[in-house]
């Protein structure tokens, strides 16, 4: 356990440390374009923040790989080389779109690309649950399609939710924290050395986010950018492919307590609030004839500001979201909580957080407050 606390501080603080030399060289390549209609910010802001997240991610592994635990999981997997080509494909792509800019086709077809690498090294998903119990194994081709897929699509999900400061690097956290604890629950378990390299790759995430996160909560003085919110997805589901593949399909059950849900819901409910924005924009773009990566101001971020809450409030409200469908799903799985028990808190949680914290309730609360002190206090 000391070893993943070890990571994690060090991530955070090489993470931290260079964010600062990131944003001066972003600023002297013109890497700060002019504000948008549909931004939320006043005023250029360096991007390229995830060249710093890299750094720090990279620069972690090659320490874990040194460490007696970490390197001995790490020594035996071709997961680094995959991993670190398969990120140099993809920052050098966020680079160049937040550089220059590139078109959305140019991106999907980097992203795929980035997928393919994994699949290559190894890194893909061998089966699937079917809802009768038993489980579909992949042949090479689909599985490296399904793989492709996962990557895509958690890519692009964190990337459409990068729209406010501090609003990815959490939601981010909040999913690798969740993956962590479930790897470490499997590990009691099961002994597969993947799970184990999941465990590590989360723990350095979860101290890249939060070593990023001081440089660019609101008032933010630097975007990670497509550099960062790419790279941040690509690791994100390198750790769910990696932590599930090393799971053969007859260990689930014994494992898991809903052995026929949780290798389906777990993966969508550490990404929830990103994938549920990701599928509503498709929709909506379609829907109105656009492209579905047609930016637009129709995001969950975007409705919860012009609802009335203010930057800081609404990706708190958002972080509570994921929290609640990430460390739930793990209790489900994990913790021996009744299924419905956890549909009913879920459910009641996420009614509270909608009603409890819209502007117009939380206005008209404050204003019988007011009266209810004032009458204490007149004489």
């Amino acid at each position: 356990m000391r070893e993943y606390l070890y990571l994690v501080l060090t991530a955070a603080v090489a993470t931290y440390i260079l964010v600062p030399l990131v944003r001066r060289f972003a600023v002297s390549i013109g890497a700060m374009p002019e504000v948008r209609e549909r931004d939320v910010h006043a005023t250029p802001t360096p991007r390229l923040g995830g060249l710093a997240m890299c750094a720090g991610l990279v620069t972690t592994l090659l320490i874990a790989a040194r460490l007696d635990k970490s390197g001995a999981k790490l020594a035996d997997s071709n997961f680094l080389y995959g991993l670190v080509i398969s990120c140099v494909v993809i920052v050098a792509l966020g680079f160049l779109d937040d550089w220059l800019g590139l078109g959305s086709l140019t991106k999907l077809c980097g992203q795929i690309a980035a997928g393919g690498v994994l699949s290559f090294f190894g890194i893909r998903l061998p089966w699937i649950p079917l809802p009768n119990g038993a489980t579909y194994i992949l042949d090479s081709t689909l599985s490296t399609i399904v793989t492709i897929g996962i990557v895509v699509a958690i890519i692009n999900s964190l990337n459409f939710v990068d729209g406010l400061d501090g609003l990815a690097a959490g939601i981010t956290t909040i999913a690798a924290a969740g993956v962590w604890l479930y790897s470490i629950m499997l590990s009691q378990h099961l002994s597969g050395d993947r799970i184990q390299v999941t465990a590590i790759m989360s723990a350095i995430l979860i101290g890249v986010c939060l070593g990023f996160l001081p440089h660019n909560f609101h008032p933010a003085r630097i975007f990670m950018g497509d550099t960062g919110s790419m790279l941040l997805g690509l690791v994100l589901a390198t750790s769910m492919v990696l932590v599930t593949s090393d799971i053969a399909p007859d260990a689930v059950a014994e494992v898991n307590r809903f052995p026929m849900v949780i290798p389906l819901v777990l993966p969508v409910a550490l990404i929830a609030v990103p994938l549920i924005d990701l599928l509503s924009a498709v929709i909506r773009r379609t829907s109105h004839g656009k492209s579905p990566f047609a930016p637009d101001r129709g995001h969950l971020h975007h409705v919860i500001l012009d609802s009335g809450h203010s930057h800081t409030r609404t990706v708190l409200i958002l972080y509570a979201w994921a929290g609640i469908f990430t460390f739930g799903v793990v209790a489900l799985a994990l913790g021996g909580v009744p299924l419905v028990v956890l549909l009913v808190a879920v459910v009641f949680a996420l009614l509270v957080l909608a009603l409890t914290l819209h502007p117009r309730l939380r206005a008209a609360s404050d204003s019988a407050a007011a009266r209810e002190h004032r009458g204490a206090t007149r004489p």
